[in-house]
């Protein structure tokens, strides 16, 4: 039962799926075992629209469906992050001020291009793979992205005592869990999947040192940030190996 309202939890938080859970701080942490997983299947769903649509309207119309259909199923939520901490780091202040502007529902100009950027990126990537590597590669970054999202959270502190940032804390058994689920999706193509979690890594390692130095540690927008950046990076990666 443990199990099923982790899983539940896990889908509640990261999708728009109409779940029956009950979202709250002691078992977000407990959540975390099953994020790759969730991740792999919004991958698949947008995988497979990318693969379909690719028949019907060729690779780059294909491409933008696919990413709507990433973000849709997310309610953006990656998203949301992402921007917040583009804003974060453009704004002038010290940790307050920032935590301030990440607090804030306002997209600024840094949130603003922070998310066009990503889009471009998450577009070209996927055009430009081949048709038959589609399902595979967004199963994969999905994944990853929100494994990254697990390790960024293990490798920072929280930023302040309440939030998603406080909340997710995950425990060593979800993290074994999450980081078994990441590893085994090089069941689907083992040289680009090791590539992925290198990335993924990487990336996580990346936003964890960025997240310290401006706010002092996590928050959920930072979590959020973490799983866009590095479903750009995987996709990237991924495209490099496949050309």
């Amino acid at each position: 039962m443990r199990i099923l309202a982790g899983a539940r939890t896990a889908v509640g938080l990261l999708t728009i799926l109409p779940v029956r859970a009950r979202i709250e701080p002691d078992g977000v942490g407990a959540a975390a075992a099953w994020f790759p997983l969730v991740g792999a299947l919004v991958g698949l769903a947008a995988g497979a629209v990318r693969l379909g649509a690719d028949h019907l309207f060729g690779a780059t119309v294909a491409a933008v469906l696919a990413v709507l259909v990433l973000v849709t199923l997310t309610g953006a939520l990656h998203q949301d992050g992402l921007a917040d901490v583009a804003d974060a780091v453009g704004v002038r202040g010290g940790r307050e001020r920032r935590l301030e502007v990440m607090r804030d529902s306002t997209l600024g100009t840094f949130g603003v291009l922070a998310l066009i950027v990503w889009a471009l990126l998450l577009v070209a990537a996927l055009s430009a793979l081949p048709r038959d590597r589609a399902i595979d590669t967004l199963v994969i970054a999905a994944a990853l992205g929100r494994w990254a999202a697990v390790v960024h959270a293990v490798a920072v502190p929280p930023a302040r005592p309440d939030g998603l940032g406080a909340a997710f804390s995950p425990r060593p058994a979800a993290i074994l869990i999450a980081t078994v689920l990441a590893a085994a999706t090089i069941a689907l193509d083992p040289v680009p999947a090791a590539a992925g979690l290198v990335a993924a890594a990487t990336t996580a390692g990346v936003t964890s040192a960025i997240a310290v130095r401006i706010v002092g540690g996590r928050t959920g927008d930072t979590l959020g940030a973490t799983v866009a950046l590095t479903e750009v990076v995987v996709c990237l990666v991924l495209l490099s190996l496949a050309r």
